[in-house]
């Protein structure tokens, strides 16, 4: 269970409502038998028990189970630039020979709930996709009952922390519904079922605590809040309503230990359903962009427009080329409404707009310089959150980042001391490069290494590596390669900063 001692730390969702049929195979003769569901179904108000809700649903909440291959991070030169770095490399060198990567194995354990009879199991993207140096070598669903399969991963949505299994017999298998989380009310009862620490199906209860809960502002952040305990390996279970009806995911908590202190967080069935679908039918899920960073409006602000409180988010920056840009919106701009729905806290800016087909034109309300006005928008494509990512690391107007994810490629980590990506066509906007230019990016350099020493730094672009053309990573990998193979110490590199003209340098092989 995804857990941090701020709100910030929940996760992204985004999306409209959808139901899906079916009740627990073992629900749906009691489904049309109304004097049988008035007996299961507990009436309004506090239940005098859940035990029959919770036996026809149990059997459709299924543990999740991982092997993970994780690659252990190796050992630094603590002697690097000291008269014993040479015997330091002598004795790693006689103990991990050729310098291959070594492995553990890792695990992960969280929950998750069948959709269907043919066996569609919806749990958490963060779940079945581990992040850092590791890869999924295997999933298994466990059903209550013990029974194991192996599991097919179908798709996953990073964005709205969502993934779609699938698991084969011939039975068919015991199923819930998505309900309307739309009509969930502060105060409603609820029942979280799920497998927290790995102790298999475990039933905790509680209330409704917020039925639209913001905790970072971002695209996909609407959440409802419950005081029902959810803990680690409750991740991707079900939150039901008194009907049995799946109306959350549960996705994350707010606490200072670890352990549930009553601020949970699952994300709307509302939100979730039409993603899930999308996932099991193999639709590419796309989402609305504006190419902005935005903040929300805060109350000095609001009262120097003269705005109502806490409506709007203010403009800080747009981003070259994209659809913002091409509308006519500017820094500054406070946008009030789009496609005609009002920007509220509950209702955010990226929510609305993620929530729109991209290339769709609709009308976005600004006020400027005191006045209001109406621009058209054609919405771009939504980046992928690495996208994202890379185009922040670039931004100039935007803080660098301590801990990028590390290059995929050990060679250039190793011998270079550097991560390096691709240059895009955003990115090489984003460094002020000409549309033509190819090279590849340095992320960040190893203030241990000679490139550091040589005066390389996060955002310079790598054009040539012994006069030849870098277009991708393995071209410079290549370059190293030959390098070690002819005996080389050095690579040359030239390289281009943002302002300045392309030099040369040669920096030594660690």
């Amino acid at each position: 269970m995804r857990y941090a001692y701020s709100v910030t730390a929940a996760l992204l969702a985004g999306g409209a409502a959808l139901s899906l049929a079916g009740y627990p195979a073992g629900a749906q003769v009691a489904q049309n038998d109304d004097s049988t569901m008035a007996r299961v179904v507990p009436r309004a108000g506090a239940p005098e028990s859940f035990a029959d809700l919770t036996e026809q649903l149990q059997p459709a909440v299924v543990n999740i189970s991982t092997r993970q291959r994780v690659e252990i991070e190796r050992s630094t030169n603590p002697f690097q630039g000291t008269p014993f770095e040479g015997l330091f490399n002598q004795r790693r060198g006689q103990q991990q020979e050729d310098d291959e990567p070594q492995y553990r194995e890792g695990q992960s354990l969280g929950s998750g709930f069948i959709i269907s009879a043919d066996g569609y199991v919806v749990t958490n993207n963060h779940v079945v996709s581990p992040s850092g140096r590791a890869s999924v070598q295997e999933i298994t669903v466990t059903l209550p009952d013990g029974t194991e399969y192996d599991a097919e991963l179908v798709g996953t949505d990073a964005q709205s922390d969502l993934a779609v299994l699938k698991v084969d017999r011939r039975e068919p298998f015991p199923f819930v519904k998505f309900g309307d989380s739309g009509q969930a009310r502060v105060g409603d009862w609820v029942i979280a079922i799920g497998n927290p620490f790995g102790l298999g199906g475990t039933v905790t209860s509680g209330i409704v605590s917020s039925v639209l809960r913001s905790t970072g502002g971002g695209a996909y952040d609407r959440y409802i809040q419950t005081d029902a305990s959810i803990n680690r390996g409750n991740s991707g279970g079900p939150l039901f309503d008194m009907q049995g009806n799946v109306i959350g995911i549960n996705n994350a908590i707010i606490s200072p230990t670890g352990g549930s202190v009553g601020i949970g967080f699952a994300i709307p069935a509302e939100t979730a359903a039409p993603i899930v679908d999308k996932l099991v039918r193999g639709v590419e899920i796309e989402r609305g962009y504006l190419g902005i960073q935005i903040e929300p409006v805060s109350d000095d602000l609001a009262s120097s427009l003269g705005l109502r409180s806490k409506r709007g988010e203010i403009v800080q920056m747009v981003q070259s080329g994209e659809a913002a840009e091409r509308a006519g919106i500017e820094p500054g701009d406070i946008v009030i409404s789009v496609n005609g729905r009002d920007v509220t806290p509950d209702q955010t800016l990226s929510f609305l707009v993620a929530n729109v087909a991209p290339g769709t034109t609709i009308p976005v309300e600004v006020i400027r310089d005191g006045e209001r006005r109406q621009l058209n928008v054609t919405l771009g494509k939504r980046p992928s959150e690495e996208e994202l990512r890379q185009r922040q690391m670039f931004d100039p107007d935007a803080e660098p980042e301590d801990d990028m994810a590390p290059s995929d490629n050990e060679v250039i980590q190793e011998r270079l001391g550097l991560q390096v990506l691709e240059l895009t066509p955003q990115i090489a906007r984003q460094l002020g490069a000409s549309s033509v230019t190819s090279g590849l990016v340095i992320a960040s350099v190893n203030q241990n290494s000679d490139a550091a020493r040589k005066g390389l730094q996060r955002g310079d672009i790598i054009l040539t590596a012994n006069y030849r053309p870098m277009v991708e990573v393995a071209d410079l990998e290549k370059t190293i390669r030959g390098a070690e193979a002819d005996g080389r110490d050095a690579v040359l590199l030239r390289f281009q900063r943002r302002g300045g003209q392309p030099v040369y340098r040669a920096v030594r092989l660690r």
